[in-house]
């Protein structure tokens, strides 16, 4: 599948576009928009031992252009956003793209797992981001003057703080300003960054990839290290394509070429500029460009474009988080919807808070952006490796690139990324550390969670008495019928739900029709209403329902139900119950998934959302039985 069909498919004329493109700025550009705000500064950090010479300008100028030119522009906008699942962008999307290339259970295992691990690291960028972006905003006071660098900290809290706060609001009102808010971040960028390139024109040579070669030969190891600083120019550049879906591909294409990356590398040659005429400049380059009378309104015009920024990690932690809930990888969650007009818009209350814990402990550990910068970079580059491995099996197996054509792009392209993840491994020990940590322990609750989910459907199928078999009983010794609709929600359609056997157990009636629906979650991001239900009639009033969802639908039991009504089964929800199941776990010896994993699963396992609440079954009409089960 790919999104020359997608882009061909977008009949929409360039002035119908230009207002999503502008829409696109405020959320798929922030993360990316906000790096010239520390980048330059730290790749000349005095830690790093790189000599603030016009040679060495030129190279990291000509380095950051290529980087973007590479990474960003032909590797995610040119290539990979075509690999769309259904219009939909992602790591999540290129996952399920990739396992539709295999046969092979085992390399689909490998190929789940090490997405999975990608998507993982995704949560690691969800902290630092905002943590970072922050600090390095509300650090242009110290330039301002000294004197405000002891609320630098305290005033980053707040912000942040707040940010997490009004998550619950949800981002449609303030959504609508994040556009034009970008727009003006970027064209502020541009004019900043072209006054300085006027008063400098020499730094145009970095164009010249040649002044990158150069950079290398003369400074060895440490210009190889550089990278690592180098890299922070191009975080963010996964988001053009985790966002796709939201905007379409033309439209983000249309404003990274016609507007973004010449804004955004034009404000990196100015401080390039700026830096040639004044080398004391590196201490903080981005707001050194601003002249004085505006660097407080520029101050606050960055922690607005910070806030942004930080806003679409966050919502993009929560759409990750509920994609994983539906893909079976993670215990259901409280999800609440904050606009009655996007399906998108969510607001996941156990994640916001958990972010916001392990962002203030970051800020209050590492202090500053400097000190977060050496933490931030080898998720984001092992994330785009991860990106470029599943990419070339998308263009090899799904696209039908001959081996050469898929051979030199992933070549290239896991070069590029191999280079600045393993400039990056040195920051292991100064910070890298903790998204590392992050995205391995998150990872491993998803594969736990996974596992246990495997482990307790096989162990309940072991009891489970076959479907066929007892709905022929019912004809030899019927039991007693009561009007209405009996629904149970069931993994096993082939078998008989043991919450029915309660029911049947202890109230002795059977509903005029029994309804077993089955749950499924196709590798797609919606499936549409027309292909939602599957009804099977059985005997003796049995019916089997199929329920279709993506991996981005809400689910909805009884709304799927009613559109049962067109195949033969009647619904009205006043008139029916909803039998389920509530499992007490209970470790024992032997256990498929092994001690600490199955004391792990169990305690996710307790903590997971009402299952009621999670396919929207109204309060009054759910009756539960419960039922103890040894793993």
């Amino acid at each position: 599948m790919s999104a020359v069909l997608a882009e061909g498919q977008d009949k929409r004329s360039t002035a119908e576009v230009l207002p999503v493109a502008l829409a696109a700025m405020g959320v798929v550009f922030g993360d990316i928009g906000t790096s010239p705000l520390y980048t330059m500064k730290e790749v000349f950090n005095v830690h790093h031992g790189l000599a603030v010479t016009p040679a060495n300008v030129l190279g990291v100028l000509s380095l950051v252009f290529w980087a973007l030119t590479i990474v960003v522009s032909l590797k995610y906008v040119v290539y990979i956003t075509r690999a769309d699942n259904r219009g939909e962008g992602g790591i999540m999307a290129l996952t399920s793209l990739a396992l539709r290339t295999t046969r092979s259970p085992r390399l689909a295992s490998l190929m789940s797992a090490v997405g999975l691990f990608g998507a993982a690291l995704f949560y690691g960028d969800g902290v630092i981001t905002p943590a970072i972006s922050v600090l390095s905003a509300v650090e242009g006071l110290e330039v301002a003057t000294p004197a405000f660098r002891p609320f630098v900290l305290p005033i980053s809290l707040v912000v942040l703080t707040g940010l997490f706060v009004i998550q619950s609001k949800g981002t449609a009102r303030v959504g609508a300003v994040f556009g034009p808010v970008m727009l003006f971040w970027f064209a502020t960028l541009g004019v900043l960054g072209a006054m300085n390139v006027v008063r400098h024109p020499d730094v145009l040579q970095a164009f010249n990839p040649l002044h990158a070669v150069h950079f290398f030969a003369a400074n060895k190891g440490i210009g190889f290290l550089a990278l690592g600083a180098i890299v922070l120019a191009i975080t963010g550049g996964e988001a053009l394509y985790a966002d796709m879906g939201h905007f379409g591909r033309r439209p983000i294409k249309l404003a990274w070429f016609g507007f973004v990356f010449p804004a955004l590398y034009l404000n990196y040659l100015g401080q390039g500029a700026l830096i040639l005429d004044d080398p004391s400049a590196v201490k903080n380059p981005f707001y050194l460009l601003v002249p004085d009378p505006l660097l407080y309104p520029m101050v606050g015009l960055s922690t607005l474009a910070t806030i942004i920024a930080s806003q679409a990690v966050i919502s993009g932690a929560f759409s990750l988080t509920k994609q994983a809930v539906q893909l079976g990888y993670s215990p259901r969650v409280h999800v609440i919807h904050t606009s009655e007009k996007e399906v998108g818009q969510i607001y996941v209350p156990n994640v916001n808070w958990m972010l916001l814990g392990a962002v203030i402990a970051l800020v209050l550990g590492f202090r500053s952006s400097s000190a977060l910068a050496s933490a931030y970079g080898i998720a984001v580059t092992l994330t785009m490796m991860i990106d470029t491995v599943l990419a070339f099996v998308v263009v090899r197996a799904l696209w039908k690139w001959g081996w050469g054509s898929a051979l030199a792009f992933v070549a290239v392209f896991l070069t590029v990324d191999f280079a600045f993840f393993a400039a990056n491994t040195v920051k292991i020990f100064d910070g890298g550390w903790f998204p590392l940590v992050l995205g391995l322990f998150i990872h491993a609750l998803l594969m736990i969670w996974k596992r246990g989910r495997a482990a307790l459907t096989e162990r309940m199928q072991v009891d489970t008495m076959p479907l066929d078999l007892f709905i022929q009983s019912m004809f030899h010794d019927p039991p007693i019928r009561v009007p209405g609709t009996g629904v149970f929600m069931t993994t096993a359609p082939d078998g008989v739900p043991r919450a029915l056997l309660h029911n049947l157990l202890h109230n002795k009636v059977l509903h005029a029709r029994v309804v077993l629906v089955t749950m499924i979650t196709d590798d797609v991001p919606y499936v549409p209403a027309s292909e939602r239900v599957q009804v099977e009639e059985l005997d003796f009033g049995f019916y089997r329902v199929f329920v279709r969802y993506g991996f981005k639908d809400d689910p909805d039991i009884p709304a799927a139900l009613a559109l049962a009504e067109g195949q033969g089964l009647p619904f009205v929800l006043m008139e029916s119950s909803f039998f389920l199941g509530r499992e007490t776990l209970i470790p024992r010896a032997g256990s498929l998934l092994g001690r600490w994993r199955e004391q792990i699963f169990i305690l996710m396992f307790r903590n997971a959302h009402s299952a009621a609440d999670f396919f929207c079954i109204p309060a009054n009409r759910v009756v539960e039985f419960g039922t103890q089960i040894e793993l």
